[in-house]
């Protein structure tokens, strides 16, 4: 049986199984690995077309689109007012609020099985029940959402640049398998944060990392306190030059040095320090992060033949009222353990914002994409094949850019991202 065919046959058969198969739209999964940029878009910008030489990706953690940005100005798709999850407790329904507090009291459910739940077949009610826990016993910290008030930089700079109501996190499960989708187009049967051995050469799945060195273009891994990229075997035995300190990051986008294309991590294990937004750290401690990202690259030499991603993993456990669709399995690896789920859904909505010259202006894109799509953007700008058929289907970002009439060749001004020391000393 062909590989297209048995991709084909795999999609059908998630549908059918799907209690909400029959309201869902099936993604087009004509190609599959090795397709080039020119055969999955023909006709469509790429390689030097594209005026930008400095892509850099930020990647947070664990947050929801509604969570953050259902009261974002413009055309977003906002959750109806009444939304709700039942209480486990047997009270009433526990509609959406307005969270306050800048920190949780627990971390929330985000696992394979309790993502799973969560969606609970298209429902969207199992974030409640999931999210049970002694500080939070009927799990309503998960339909907390926030405003302005806590958030004003992320909501300033998502209304400047171009953000999407439709990017799904790559798959319902936590943070290693998500991010391992932007970096190889799949999980290769990952559903949980599983370290592999770092003195051995695991992980050896293929990766853009290899891709990169192939073809000769320049790469980095900024980080805070660790690098993600490190659980591959390939970053660990070849990348080493390429793993730089975060103040690396400051310094080349002072002096316009910054490689051609950067991975940015906050700081995933530095207790009150963390900026990675991670539950139940301080989320204004993580917008200030990523505005010190930002402010460095706008006031770079770089800046005006650069795009920045910024996104977030995975949700993190929060609500969002949009159910995950139907996607194109990335190969024929199954989930590690065995599950009666598979690799042909996305997860839950997260934040997704380009920031760049050619970003266009309070743009609100409503077109299906993931993690893999950012992947997909850097294939298409170095014209390099697909990894896996996830990415070989992504869409690689393109409508989000005006490339003839660029709206921010002078950079905008933003508001400072401050830490309200009354809230910070809410948290534990």
């Amino acid at each position: 049986m062909t590989f297209a065919l048995r991709l084909a046959l795999a999609v059908l058969v998630a549908a059918c199984a799907s209690r909400a198969g029959a309201q869902e739209v099936l993604p087009s999964c004509t190609y599959g690995p090795g397709a080039l940029p020119t055969e999955t878009h023909p006709g469509g910008l790429h390689g030097a077309q594209i005026p930008i030489d400095t892509i850099l990706v930020l990647m947070q953690e664990n947050r929801s689109f509604d969570h953050y940005l259902s009261r974002l100005e413009g055309k977003v798709d906002r959750p109806p007012r009444d939304a709700s999850n039942p209480d486990p407790l047997g009270g009433p329904p526990i509609r959406r609020f307005h969270q306050t507090r800048l920190c949780e009291t627990a971390d929330l459910s985000h696992s394979w099985n309790g993502s799973h739940r969560q969606w609970n077949e298209g429902a969207m009610d199992g974030f409640t029940a999931s999210n049970v826990h002694p500080t939070d016993p009927s799990g309503a910290r998960t339909m907390g959402y926030y405003t302005r008030r806590e958030l004003p930089y992320y909501y300033r700079l998502y209304r400047t640049f171009a953000t999407s109501d439709r990017h799904f996190c790559s798959m319902l499960g936590p943070t290693y398998p998500n991010r391992f989708y932007l970096l190889s187009g799949t999980s290769f049967g990952q559903i949980g944060n599983v370290i592999p051995n770092l003195g051995g050469p695991e992980y050896t799945q293929p990766s853009i990392f290899e891709q990169l060195d192939q073809a000769g273009i320049t790469w980095r891994l900024y980080f805070s306190d660790v690098a993600f990229g490190i659980l591959y075997g390939y970053v660990r035995a070849t990348g080493a030059d390429n793993l730089k300190p975060l103040a690396d990051y400051f310094a080349d986008a002072a002096a316009g040095t910054l490689p051609q294309v950067s991975f940015i991590d906050p700081a995933f294990f530095a207790g009150e320090e963390r900026t990675d937004e991670h539950p139940p750290a301080n989320v204004q401690k993580g917008q200030q992060f990523v505005a010190s990202v930002v402010g460095a690259l706008t006031s770079s030499p770089q800046w005006t033949r650069s795009a920045l991603f910024i996104t977030y993993d995975e949700h993190g456990g929060y609500w969002d009222h949009v159910p995950p669709p139907p996607a194109c399995p990335p190969d024929g690896i199954g989930p590690i353990g065995g599950s009666p789920w598979a690799f042909d859904r996305y997860g839950f909505r997260v934040p997704f914002l380009v920031v760049s010259p050619y970003a266009r202006r309070s743009y609100v894109s409503h077109t299906v994409t993931d993690q893999t799509s950012v992947l997909r953007f850097i294939q298409t700008r170095y014209d390099l094949p697909a990894l896996t058929a996830r990415d070989a289907n992504a869409d690689p970002l393109l409508e989000m850019f005006d490339f003839e009439k660029p709206p921010f060749m002078k950079p905008p001004r933003l508001p400072e991202a401050k830490i309200d020391p009354v809230r910070a000393a809410e948290c534990p």
